[in-house]
């Protein structure tokens, strides 16, 4: 019987098992198909590599301003998955996750199928093996929702979309959050004729509304046709070349014509898979119920990333996995909270957040501050010639800290990773303001925006040579003609 059985070998489950070992568990991990989870195999790493390759494409298209001389390229779909695959492989040759984790101790069972529990300690896999352990970490990840309406089996999902041999020449995305938003800029920027169809009022409605409204503005400028506020799906029906789908807005049934349809319509956890009921583990939804300390309603069995359905991200597996893992060994004693955590997507153009959207903030501080720069303020945008976008900071009159920081355009993630920082130091506004950051780069656009609202505060800044500050732009190396 092992200390720890950890199941799931993504992000989560290979942080857990390798924190629980250093703890001093005798731990194995289970693992259904490949360690590297549905984001290495199946999402992050895949996609951002179709990304790059669109990015790439768009690039292709300023050769002239730049005198380059040179066709446009053409896509060469196939070799492009072939390509994807190998850069998989290329990644997972980089981790040696298996390698690593037995050099540390950790026992790793891969390819076994679906696992599920007997009893409250023992867990069976597809072939009939048991483990049997004292405690265990539900690391097991979830999957792409299927809909279910008539003709939904002649749709795709994200997970489809790897096995496709041609690229379409019309594509229809159900679902406008981050996965429909990014296979949408993706498939427009290779050539094929996007409709994007989202059931909310908005595209990424979890996002603040300057994100939003930028991605619908710039996707509808490379037309991509954006449809929001739709009723649902009604049906996909097979025609002599293409599928009809049918779906409803604004009272009206409305065709679409295309090669394929992608489902982008959420992403619920693997719980209903495991058996829980026979560990005495409550699930809702696809989802295992947790504590604050990463407990199910089984006191030896904690859980953590994409299974517990709270923040399913990448970095945010790995906070919850390392969590998980030291209070199952030294006890509850350890709670989690996501706090500061820098997300966005590769959409082009690319976009980032962390902490509180506007609204969210003006409801714990409604005088808070709220300023913004646009890229076209920015010299090395005009440089790149990428001077769609906006840096948006949110700020605390009372506190002088950051409560939320939005970038859409150029490099995006890179640049709120730096506010994320920031925040985690608790450092002021003024602090920001004050960082000599490098000159011409993208990053610079925060110093920017944090000046501006310093000189809202009123407040004299920490630098001598800022007495005499006048209006910011007139202050300002980098500024517009405004």
């Amino acid at each position: 019987m092992y200390d720890i059985v950890v199941l799931g070998g993504g992000p989560a489950g290979v942080t857990a098992a390798l924190r629980a070992s250093e703890l001093g568990a005798d731990v194995a991990l289970l693992e259904r198909d490949l360690l590297g989870g549905t984001c290495t195999n199946d999402g992050c790493v895949p996609t951002r590599f179709l990304a790059h390759s669109a990015r790439l494409a768009r690039e292709a298209t300023q050769f002239a301003n730049y005198g380059l001389v040179a066709d446009s390229p053409l896509i060469d779909f196939n070799r492009l998955m072939e390509q994807t695959r190998r850069k998989i492989e290329e990644i997972h040759e980089k981790k040696q996750l298996q390698q690593h984790l037995q050099d540390l101790g950790v026992e790793v069972f891969t390819g076994l199928g679906e696992v599920r529990f007997l009893d409250a300690k023992t867990v069976t896999t597809a072939d009939g093996k048991t483990f049997e352990a004292e405690k265990y970490i539900l690391c097991a990840g979830g999957h792409a929702r299927r809909i279910t309406f008539p003709g939904s089996e002649l749709a795709l999902t994200h997970s489809d979309v790897w096995s496709l041999s041609k690229l379409p020449e019309s594509v229809a995305i159900v679902g406008g959050s981050a996965t429909g938003c990014q296979l949408a800029s993706i498939f427009a920027a290779f050539g094929s004729k996007v409709n994007l169809l989202e059931i909310a009022p908005r595209l990424l409605g979890m996002e603040d509304v300057i994100i939003s409204d930028t991605i619908a503005d710039s996707f509808s400028q490379r037309g991509i046709e954006v449809v929001t506020g739709i009723n649902g799906v009604e049906r996909i029906e097979e025609g002599e070349r293409e599928l009809i789908l049918w779906y409803k807005h604004q009272g009206q049934l409305i065709q679409f014509k295309g090669e394929a349809v992608i489902l982008a319509t959420g992403w619920p956890g693997n719980a209903e898979k495991l058996n829980l009921e026979a560990a005495g583990v409550q699930s809702e939804r696809g989802y295992v119920l947790v504590d604050e300390y990463l407990r199910t309603s089984a006191a030896h069995i904690f859980a953590a990333g994409d299974i517990t359905g709270r923040m399913m991200l990448v970095q945010s597996a790995g906070y919850e996995a390392r969590i998980a893992a030291e209070n199952a060994i030294l006890g509850p004693g350890q709670p989690y909270t996501h706090k500061i955590v820098p997300h966005g997507g590769f959409t082009d153009p690319e976009y980032g957040s962390v902490g509180m959207t506007e609204e969210r903030a003006r409801v714990i501080e409604p005088d808070c501050l709220v300023d913004s720069v646009p890229y076209a303020a920015l010299d090395r945008a005009i440089i790149d010639n990428h001077s769609q976008g906006f840096c948006k900071l949110i700020v605390s009159q009372e506190t002088h800290r950051i409560m939320g920081a939005h970038v859409i355009g150029e490099q995006a993630l890179e640049i709120v990773q730096l506010v994320g920082a920031g925040m985690a130091a608790d450092m002021w506004i003024e602090h920001l303001a004050e960082l000599e950051l490098a000159y011409p780069t993208y990053t610079a656009i925060i110093g920017l925006v944090a000046r501006k609202i310093v000189h809202q505060l009123g407040v004299v800044p920490l630098s001598p040579q800022w007495r005499s500050i006048g209006k910011p732009s007139a202050a300002e190396w980098e500024r517009d003609s405004n």
